[in-house]
């Protein structure tokens, strides 16, 4: 299957809104994290995001506050500016077994050593991984788009990741990002 190039934000507009649409579980406490990553960890691929706060003032910058990880059905939300990153994120993190795919993944790592020193393993970056499919775009919403005709919405980007309770809204954004990143490597993956 051949697919397009790239892609504008013009035709992107007029697409249909993409959901997930399986479970959304917050997690805000260790053993909660620990029962999580025993779930997770029963897969070969999972779905990767962080939320950093946003920061508008110069030098200032914040913590990762929040980690997605998606199976096809369900996504977790780790609170990691209430839980930072027990250790059993930890070793799933750098579990070479478990293949995380993620957009990016650069820029959340270097997020994620500002709470913790870590070397993750297991993990695909989609910006680079797309290529060899003929696709030059490397955002997530373009990508997606070219691959599946949906559009994700970015309104929650620069919303506060580090608020007591986060919204629907943040909580949708958050999931299906990670969960986007899953699929799309499902369908890359199929076309080889």
């Amino acid at each position: 299957m051949n697919f397009i190039k790239s892609i504008t934000k013009d035709e992107i507009a007029t697409m249909p809104l993409e959901e997930f649409a399986g479970r959304i579980i917050v997690i805000q406490n260790e053993k909660k994290t620990e029962k999580a990553v025993a779930y997770l960890s029963t897969f070969p691929m999972v779905g990767f995001d962080t939320e950093t706060r946003p920061s508008f003032r110069k030098g200032q910058s914040h913590k990762v506050a929040l980690m997605q990880i998606s199976a096809d059905e369900e996504c977790f939300l780790f609170r990691l500016n209430h839980i930072g990153v027990p250790l059993c994120l930890q070793h799933f993190l750098a579990n070479e077994n478990i293949r995380k795919i993620g957009l990016s993944l650069k820029d959340d790592f270097g997020a994620l050593r500002k709470r913790i020193e870590i070397e993750p393993a297991g993990f695909l970056d989609l910006q680079t991984y797309v290529g060899q499919f003929g696709i030059e775009d490397a955002s997530l919403q373009k990508i997606y788009a070219i691959l599946f005709g949906k559009k994700i919405s970015k309104g929650q980007r620069l919303t506060n990741w580090e608020a007591d309770i986060l919204s629907d809204a943040q909580k949708k954004y958050a999931s299906l990002d990670a969960w986007a990143c899953l699929k799309i490597y499902r369908i890359l993956e199929a076309q080889k």
